[in-house]
């Protein structure tokens, strides 16, 4: 291992070393740098010129400038802008800028992703599939700056006049009511009888919600409360406990039970604590949940407690998400008021000198990047979906799956342990080269929505011939595009041990 890695990190250098100097020469000859100031009709314009030569080496040979470039950066110093601002600090805000913006989209993209192609697979050719297959492809095939736009019109300069007066017209309730009807009914499946229980009490339920909504205005002022809390908690150690160990299993399930009840009660102890907290104290307060929850399960697991410490511990997670959830929507009003009324934004990472509490800082900047996260989602979630059905069709196929289902295993067990593992592998591929675009940006979507991240910082320094900030681009996505691609490398040995990294 230790070999395969110091042989690829030599050979990534020089490939990165000749990159380089291609990329800097063809950014230098891309145009005049000095264009803007040729045109500049003041007294200063001659002085203007020789700055901005002098602090560009305008008057260096390309390839000396480049050595000159390369032997700074090695020492730490990404250089000067053509404006004069220090380069490293330009690098130092747009990457924070883009890390807040691609990779929360990315690694739900990833999630939901996956799940979803994971359950196309196991229902091929079903009316889930086909609705699912349908929209990939519609949501793959759209233009993300036609995306960015329609989002920032219809979800955010839309959706805020329409929270003025937060009622849903009867109109839209019923079409919403026969959407998720045919919508829960294509994922059912199952007979024609099926089918028409599964749209009506869909339907009926999603307009009785609806409607609620509606009536009591919740969209202006947003909570959950205990019981939904309980509820959804109660629902998440079910499906907690089908996924380690099935609900036949009477003692896993009955850890996860014990835990979402336990955490949904304590929810209401926690209230003046998580009135303004700090993220030092919600990162504490995971890992209590994570220990006491792991002991719930050590304790009521019985023969099988590796399996109940696992259900409890997510299950206590995910009601720890609940009540961190609850919170947040509960500053959804105040927020709103500090902003005029205008709680989605369009354009920007956050509110310039805006001032709040915890919650309020966490809804200026949730509101900033809810919009450009769901453009790239919606286009990553396709590519995701499909790879992963594919990927799992081929795999349920091979013979060691039917071996596996023929000895008695469980299906749980056949899709979680024999084939979701080596399904992964090629998608392991698409996601290294996802986390390695990651630090590179999103150009379009930055440029849509006025956000200052590597993407801006690349086409801005073309867009004025700037070397320096190219360069600085290019030389933080090239490295993540080695690291990344060679963690890939190890995860394929991890996923499948005939493979060696020799």
């Amino acid at each position: 291992m230790t070999a395969f890695i110091a042989r690829r990190l030599i050979i990534s250098f020089f490939v990165l070393l000749a990159a380089t100097f291609l990329v800097y020469t063809l950014t230098a000859l891309s145009g005049d740098p000095l264009a803007d100031l040729r045109q500049d009709q003041t007294p200063q314009r001659e002085e203007k010129i020789a700055e901005r030569t002098e602090r560009m080496q305008l008057d260096v040979p390309i390839p000396l400038r480049y050595v000159g470039w390369l032997t700074a950066v090695a020492q730490g110093d990404f250089g000067t802008a053509r404006n004069g601002v220090e380069v490293g600090t330009l690098l130092g805000q747009a990457v924070s800028a883009t890390l807040q913006l691609v990779l929360a989209a990315t690694v739900l993209a990833i999630i939901c992703g996956v799940m979803v192609g994971i359950v196309t697979a196991l229902r091929q050719y079903t009316g889930f599939d086909y609705t699912v297959t349908f929209a990939s492809f519609l949501f793959f095939s759209l233009p993300s700056f036609w995306v960015a736009v329609m989002l920032k019109q219809y979800a955010a300069i839309e959706f805020n006049n329409w929270l003025r007066d937060p009622t849903i017209p009867l109109a839209v309730i019923v079409v919403l009511a026969l959407v998720a009807g045919v919508g829960w009914a294509a994922v059912l499946g199952g007979d024609l009888r099926r089918r028409a229980a599964a749209f009506g009490v869909a339907a009926a339920t999603t307009g009785g919600i609806l409607a609620y909504l509606s009536f009591t205005r919740w969209f202006a002022d947003p909570r959950l409360g205990f019981a939904v809390v309980l509820v959804v908690s109660l629902a998440a150690g079910l499906g907690a406990t089908t996924l380690f160990a099935g609900l036949r299993a009477r003692d896993p399930l009955v850890a996860a039970l014990t835990t979402a009840v336990l955490g949904s009660v304590l929810s209401l102890a926690l209230d003046p604590v998580l009135a303004d907290p700090t993220w030092f104290l919600l990162i504490g307060l995971a890992l209590v949940t994570v220990v006491v929850s792991a002991a719930i399960g050590y304790v009521l697991g019985g023969l099988q407690r590796r399996q109940a410490m696992s259900a409890a511990v997510l299950t206590g997670l995910f009601s720890a998400g609940l009540i961190f959830f609850d919170h947040f929507l509960r500053a959804f009003s105040g927020y709103s008021d500090l902003v005029l009324g205008r709680p989605i934004s369009t354009i920007g990472a956050r509110t310039p000198n805006f001032e709040g509490d915890f919650w309020q800082l966490a809804w200026d900047a949730t509101g900033h990047i809810a919009l450009p996260s769901m453009a790239l989602v919606l286009i990553s979630f396709a590519t995701y979906t499909r790879y992963t059905r594919a990927s799992m069709l081929e795999i349920l196929n091979q013979d060691y799956v039917r071996t596996a289902r023929s000895k008695g295993l469980t299906e749980r067990s056949v899709i979680v342990r024999h084939a979701f593992r080596n399904s992964l592998i090629p998608i392991t591929t698409l996601m290294a080269f996802d986390f390695a675009g990651v630090v590179g940006g999103a150009i379009i979507t930055e440029e849509v929505f006025g956000w200052q991240g590597m993407g801006r910082l690349f086409s801005e320094g073309l867009r004025e011939v700037d070397p320096t900030r190219v360069m600085a681009f290019f030389i933080v996505s090239g490295t993540a595009i080695v690291v990344f691609n060679m963690i890939a490398d190890i995860a394929y040995a991890y996923l499948d041990p005939r493979i060696r990294l020799s």
